[in-house]
């Protein structure tokens, strides 16, 4: 008790913050690739592709996701699981890029300016970054100096780029907000040519929250959207976690499935419970939470979010997969993983073809890519 009092008076006293606090809305960081390439002049299609890397940490059993003990990785350990997500990504050549879960210069993956190391080891040209998790010092479990967010990497130039601040969690008190995450909108006007542009957004919204705090990220999300203009083009998505109602019927406990050992788990899906290590927090109603986002073009049409090839989300269930890395094919007997539901979407003002959820890296994040090809008009 002692030590965190003389914690909360150095807190209070000290000129500096620990945690960067951030505006309603400001710039985003912008980057470069250290070699340009010149893309197409004026393609008539893009690809979009949004994938959540799990900061390079790839399937270690981190403290604060999969009821793990790891706090820290070494930077080989982290370039050892970048290198097969880059890998992946050069395979399929998307055109725009939306990643979340970037670490710029964190402790945890040896500060590691992620999206240099990715724009340096891909075909993009051009990123921008807003970070979510921003502090010199974590206390918890010797977590130290974080800096983790949202990313956006394009072939194109990106003109114009904001981060839009959401909603902190209510349900949290003060000192456990002050060093919590701030989730964030980023807006990207990328400019294809003279005569193209458009827009692309990649947000990552709460996961542990047990009051409205996700209602309210979900509902800012789509008042950004909404307020293009009719002649605007966008592309936006992330990581929504967020169940669609085509899914939630099917009375999945995922108490069961997301509880480490010596959780207490005794009620199904829907109660809204707390549990001591949990992955993540379901809501009731949950499936009426996108609704609204259905308005524009899915990657992914909602009457096809319950089918197993559309999961996008990994507990740590083991099974015994095939996979192809090359050929996107995964097969896996019943519903025990390793994907079990989808929580990542990618959303548009215009039609989308060819959405695919790529289920073979499934082992290189707990989360596997979505993509979906928008045609320029």
């Amino acid at each position: 008790m002692k030590l965190l009092l003389i914690f909360i008076g150095m807190l209070t006293w000290s000129c500096d913050p620990f945690v960067t606090q951030f505006e309603d809305s400001e710039d985003a960081v912008p980057y470069t690739a250290s070699a340009v390439n010149i893309p197409i002049d004026s393609p008539s299609e893009l690809n979009v592709m949004t994938w959540n890397i799990r900061f390079g940490a790839g399937r270690i059993p981190w403290f604060g996701d999969s009821c793990g003990d790891r706090v820290i990785l070494s930077e080989n350990e982290v370039l050892g699981n970048l290198q097969p997500i880059i890998d992946f990504i050069n395979i399929k050549n998307p055109d725009i890029l939306l990643l979340q879960e970037v670490d710029v210069s964190s402790k945890r993956t040896g500060y590691l300016d992620q999206v240099q190391w990715i724009l340096d080891h891909t075909n993009f040209n051009y990123g921008v970054y807003a970070s979510m998790w921003k502090a010199d010092f974590i206390p918890s479990d010797g977590l130290g100096k974080v800096d983790a967010g949202n990313a956006i990497l394009s072939k194109w130039p990106i003109e114009n780029a904001e981060r839009i601040q959401l909603p902190l969690r209510g349900d949290q008190d003060n000192l456990e907000q002050y060093f919590y995450l701030r989730r964030n909108i980023l807006k990207s006007k990328i400019k294809i040519s003279d005569e193209k542009e458009l827009y692309a957004l990649c947000t990552h919204t709460t996961a542990f929250a047990t009051d409205d705090t996700k209602q309210k990220h979900i509902d800012k999300f789509y008042e950004v959207l909404e307020s293009f203009g009719d002649d605007d083009i966008f592309v936006a998505g992330g990581d929504l976690n967020a169940l669609t109602s085509a899914y939630v019927g099917d009375n999945r406990d995922f108490c069961t499935v997301d509880k480490c050992d010596d959780d207490v788990c005794d009620d199904d899906f829907g109660n809204n419970l707390i549990y001591q290590g949990s992955y993540f927090n379901h809501l009731p109603d949950e499936e009426l939470l996108l609704e609204q986002l259905y308005t524009f073009y899915p990657a992914i049409d909602k009457s096809l979010t319950h089918i197993s090839e559309n999961y996008t989300h990994s507990t740590w269930i083991t099974s015994e997969p095939y996979i192809d890395l090359n050929g996107d094919s995964l097969h896996v007997e019943g519903d025990n993983g390793p994907l079990n539901r989808k929580l990542d979407y990618i959303f548009s003002s215009d039609p989308l073809s060819d959405g695919m959820t790529h289920l073979a890296p499934f082992n290189l994040s707990d989360h596997t890519p979505v993509s979906a090809t928008l045609v320029l008009p």
